[in-house]
C-alpha cells in the first residue's frame, strides 16, 4: 500500500519536549506521526491503528470559536503560550483543579507523577476560588462543569467545603477524580459530598479481578472498590468507572468492566476508558507494545460484548455539536459545545432492557438526527424570531421519525422525552433520557509520542492555574506540570496534614 501523507502538524520530540515539525501519515491500514528532533532523531508512533476508522471520525470535524477573552499572547508558538492564548480555537467545556500532589497510592501510571515529589503542591482554598472565578469569566459560555483532581483530592481535609465552594461559585456540575480509598474507609465521606453538592465520583477502576490493580496500583485494591461504590449507593451518589486501558494488562476486561457497569446501573452512569498516556513513569521504551488508540478499543469493545455494542455504534464527541447549536438558536445565547477534536474522544449511549443491551445507534438515526437539528439551527438564524416557533413546532414532528420505535427500549418512551426536551425544554424529560441508560466513551489523551497541536488547539478539558493561567489537558501532562508544580510547590515539611 502507498504511503500518503494525511496532514503536516507540529509535535514534541518525545526526549526534550521540543516542538517539532511532523506529519501524520497513513501506511497499510494505519494512520501514524513521524518527526525529527535536531538533537535526538527521528521518531514514528501510531497515530490511530485503523485508517478507515480515522476517515470516518473526519466527517465530524467541527471548528470552534474559541475564546472572546483569551488571557495569554503567542509569543512562542503553540503549545507554549498556554494560558489561553488566541490561537486556541474551543472553550473550556470541563475545568479541572489539581487541589494537591500528594497522594495515598504511588501508581506508576499517573498523569501527575503524584507521590514521588519532595515538595507539596496544594493551592489554598482562597487560591482554588481564584480559579474557579477564573474558569467561569470564560467568554462567551463561562465554564459550567470543574473536577477536582490531583493527587489524590480527598486527602484534604477541607474537600468537602472545596465542594461547596465550586457551587457558590456558579458551576453546575462537580466531579473529583479519585482512586476510592478514602470514600471505601470512611463511609461518611461520600454522604458528607454529596450533601456539599458533588454530582459525580470519577472512580478510577482498572478491572474486576485483582491482578490489574496489584500490577499497575501496587496492591490489590478491587475490594476497596467494590466498598466504595457500595458507600456512595448508600446515599446515591453517582459514579462515572475510570479504567486505565494498558495492552497486556487489563484490555481483556473492557467487556467484563462494562457488564459490572450495568450489573451496577443503579448507581454508576457510565464507563469513561482513558488508554494509558504515556506521560508519567510508563518506560518509554513500552510504549508502542502498550499502546491503545480509540479503533483498538472499540475493536475490544466489539469483540468483548459478543457485538451487542459494535464498532459502529460509536461516535465522535464532537459529533454533538448540532444539539448545542439548536439549543443556542432557540435560547438566542451562547451554549457549552463540544468543538474537541475528532480524534480526541469517542462514545455512544446504550439502553437495558431485561438484560439485553440496546446502543441508541440502534433505534435513533443519529445523522438524520443531526441533520434535523441543523437545518433547524441554520433556518433559525436566517429567519429570526418570527422562524423560531415554526422549528420548534416542525422539530417536534421530524425528530420523532428519527426513531425505529420497533428497536427502542419499551421501558423509555423516547418519542416523548425528544419532543417535551425540544420543544418544552425539559430538564427532568433530560433526566429520564439517562434512566436506565450508560454512557461507554473513550478520551485517548496525547503523549509526547502522539502529540499534534491541532488536537490541542481544540481541547475542551482545560486546568485552572494559580497563576491565572488555564491549560490544556494534553500541553499540562506533558509540558507545563512540572514546572507549574515546582513554581508553587512547598518543601515537604510544610505540609500540615
Amino acid at each position: 500500500m502507498t504511503v500518503v501523507v494525511i496532514k503536516k502538524t507540529r509535535s514534541l520530540c518525545p526526549e526534550c519536549l521540543r516542538p517539532v515539525d511532523a506529519e501524520v501519515f497513513e501506511d497499510e491500514g494505519r494512520v501514524l506521526i513521524r518527526k525529527e528532533c535536531p538533537e535526538h532523531g527521528k521518531f514514528e508512533n501510531v497515530y490511530w491503528s485503523n485508517s478507515k476508522i480515522y476517515h470516518k471520525a473526519e466527517e465530524y470535524d467541527e471548528e470552534g470559536e474559541g475564546l472572546l477573552n483569551p488571557q495569554t499572547d503567542p509569543l512562542k508558538g503553540c503549545p507554549m503560550d498556554c494560558g489561553l492564548c488566541p490561537e486556541h480555537e474551543s472553550h473550556t467545556v470541563l475545568g479541572l483543579i489539581d487541589v494537591t500532589n500528594r497522594c495515598n497510592l504511588k501508581c506508576p501510571i499517573c498523569f501527575a507523577n503524584a507521590a514521588v515529589s519532595n515538595y507539596i503542591y496544594e493551592p489554598t482554598y482562597e487560591e482554588i476560588r481564584e480559579m474557579l472565578r477564573n474558569l467561569r469569566r470564560n467568554r462567551p459560555v463561562p465554564t459550567p462543569a470543574i473536577q477536582y483532581a490531583g493527587g489524590e483530592p480527598t486527602v484534604r481535609k477541607d474537600i468537602v467545603d472545596l465542594v461547596k465552594l465550586a457551587r457558590e461559585e456558579g458551576f453546575t456540575h462537580v466531579q473529583i477524580a479519585t482512586n476510592g480509598v478514602r470514600l471505601a474507609r470512611k463511609p461518611e465521606l461520600a454522604a458528607e459530598l454529596r450533601e456539599a453538592g458533588l454530582n459525580t465520583v470519577y472512580l478510577q477502576f482498572d478491572g474486576v479481578t485483582e491482578e490489574p490493580y496489584i500490577t499497575s496500583r501496587g496492591k490489590n485494591l478491587l475490594p476497596i472498590k467494590l466498598q466504595a461504590i457500595e458507600n456512595c449507593r448508600k446515599v446515591g451518589l453517582g459514579i462515572v468507572l475510570v479504567p486505565t486501558l494498558v495492552r497486556g494488562l487489563n484490555d481483556n476486561q473492557v467487556g467484563d468492566i462494562i457488564r459490572f457497569a450495568i450489573d451496577n446501573i443503579d448507581i454508576i452512569r457510565g464507563v469513561n476508558f482513558q488508554p494509558v498516556s504515556f506521560a508519567g513513569r510508563t518506560p518509554a521504551d513500552r510504549v508502542e507494545e502498550q499502546r491503545i488508540t480509540i479503533p483498538d478499543f472499540q475493536k475490544l469493545v466489539e469483540a468483548q460484548t459478543g457485538s451487542e455494542i459494535s464498532m459502529d455504534d460509536f461516535y465522535p464527541a464532537s459529533s454533538v455539536r448540532p444539539i448545542s447549536d439548536f439549543v443556542a438558536a432557540i435560547e438566542g445565547e451562547p451554549q457549552v459545545t463540544f468543538t474537541c477534536h475528532q480524534h480526541c474522544g469517542t462514545a455512544t449511549y446504550i439502553f437495558l432492557e431485561d438484560d439485553k443491551i440496546i446502543p441508541i445507534t440502534r433505534f435513533i438515526d443519529v445523522d438524520r438526527f443531526f441533520e434535523v437539528l441543523e437545518k433547524g439551527k441554520d433556518e433559525i438564524e436566517e429567519g429570526g424570531i418570527a422562524a423560531k416557533a415554526r422549528v420548534i413546532a416542525r422539530s417536534a414532528i421530524e425528530l420523532p421519525k428519527t426513531l425505529d420505535k420497533s428497536e427502542a427500549p419499551e421501558s423509555v418512551d423516547i418519542k416523548r422525552i425528544l419532543t417535551s426536551i425540544f420543544k418544552e425544554r425539559s430538564y427532568t424529560a433530560l433526566g429520564e433520557f439517562h434512566y436506565n441508560t450508560l454512557l461507554i466513551s473513550c478520551m485517548h489523551f496525547m503523549d509526547p509520542w502522539n502529540f499534534d497541536i491541532d488536537r490541542v488547539r481544540r481541547c475542551v478539558i482545560h486546568y485552572a492555574l494559580p497563576d491565572g493561567r488555564i491549560v490544556p489537558f494534553c500541553t499540562m501532562n506533558s509540558i507545563h506540570r512540572a514546572d507549574v508544580e515546582r513554581h508553587f510547590a512547598k518543601p515537604l515539611n510544610e505540609s500540615k496534614d
